[in-house]
């Protein structure tokens, strides 16, 4: 079976966690902070808060910016449902706009017209590794006074017109969820330029507490431990050279693919797609599963319907329209594409491709 993600552990990242469990100091402590400093580095920005997960992550940028009940936060539909599940948390309203389909980001075109003045904040997405259209996002957030939080979960490395994405927002969100490309097992991590920003996300990341039991708000046990960060320093030195294969196995595929009757992923505009996922979008996808599965190739479906159309948010009363979300949830279909794979796994990808193609 060639799997749709496989995480990329060496023996640096075993050692390193060998080191810190002979330490004792295994929940957050000085390795934390040194992949905090690593991590703001590499991304540009002066500050960077680990947390437990991609979806604390949002949960206390949210929280820090002041964001709660009787709010409305815009973000896309086409995404993983934590996205707009931490806008719930803070008791704020999910506001959803439709996406562009060349890049699956949410359009900015359409943003504007979900604004109302209950519209705190806006949550871009950056799909699959491709930046989202940042320029427009920030005038339409500077001309409405409305905060930026960027979701970067499936980004880490992409570039937007010569920055990295994690630079342009309030606050961005990064994951380093197994899948992810790189991984700390669980584990997220916010970027910011604004110290009071970051200084509160610290406290609310422990319960609230300035200093052991010297509690000054409501807080949360979302923090990351060293374990974890010991693997993160490590995957971090990797992450170029992960992404270049990503893009390299991403060129290949592009290549071999874009002549079958299928829509296969665009760069649009001045950015670096560091391809999380390899996401073509394909006529009766069922079919092209099957076939793939029967073949001994994973492959994934992100997402099979917009946020809306979940249960749970169907019983909360959402009723929206978003038509190309939609048409997308129908069509994508995601193809193996990580670091792991081999030159034979590519050609049996594209092979198999083929095949399909002709079967559908």
């Amino acid at each position: 079976m060639i799997p749709i993600s496989k995480p990329m552990i060496g023996d640096e990242e075993i050692n390193e966690v060998i080191n810190v469990l002979k330490s004792g100091q295994i929940a957050q402590g000085p390795m934390v902070e040194k992949f905090e400093k690593k991590f703001a580095k590499y991304v540009g920005t002066k500050y960077a808060v680990a947390t437990s997960s991609g979806t604390t992550a949002l949960h206390l940028s949210l929280l820090a910016i002041g964001i709660n009940k009787g709010d409305e936060v815009i973000t896309t539909p086409f995404t993983f449902s934590a996205t707009s599940n931490s806008i719930l948390y803070v008791g704020a309203k999910p506001v959803f706009v439709d996406i562009d389909l060349r890049t699956y980001n949410i359009d900015p075109n359409k943003i504007e017209e979900a604004i109302t003045d209950k519209t705190k904040a806006i949550i871009p997405v950056h799909l699959y590794g491709h930046p989202a259209d940042m320029d427009p996002i920030l005038e339409i957030a500077e001309e409405y006074s409305l905060y930026v939080i960027e979701d970067a979960a499936q980004a880490h490395g992409a570039i937007y017109k010569g920055s990295k994405v994690g630079t342009f927002g309030d606050a961005a969100c990064f994951s380093f969820y197994p899948t992810k490309n790189i991984t700390t097992g669980e584990g997220g991590m916010v970027t910011t330029n604004n110290k009071k920003l970051a200084e509160k996300i610290k406290i609310l990341r422990n319960h609230g507490e300035v200093e052991r039991y010297n509690q000054i708000m409501l807080g949360y046990n979302f923090r990351m431990t060293d374990v974890e960060a010991a693997i993160g320093i490590h995957q971090l030195k990797k992450l170029d050279k992960f992404n270049e294969i990503r893009i390299k196995n991403a060129k290949y595929l592009t290549e071999h693919l874009e002549k079958l009757d299928i829509i296969t992923p665009e760069e649009v505009g001045n950015v670096k797609h560091v391809y999380h996922q390899y996401t073509i979008r394909v006529p009766k996808r069922d079919r092209w599963v099957k076939c793939f599965e029967k073949e001994g190739i994973n492959v994934g479906i992100y997402y099979p319907r917009p946020v809306y159309k979940q249960e749970f948010y169907r019983k909360m009363g959402y009723k929206c329209k978003c038509v190309n979300a939609e048409k997308a949830s129908k069509e994508v279909l995601s193809l193996p594409v990580h670091p792991a794979l081999t030159e034979n796994d590519l050609d049996k990808i594209v092979e198999v491709s083929k095949d399909c193609s002709k079967l559908i």
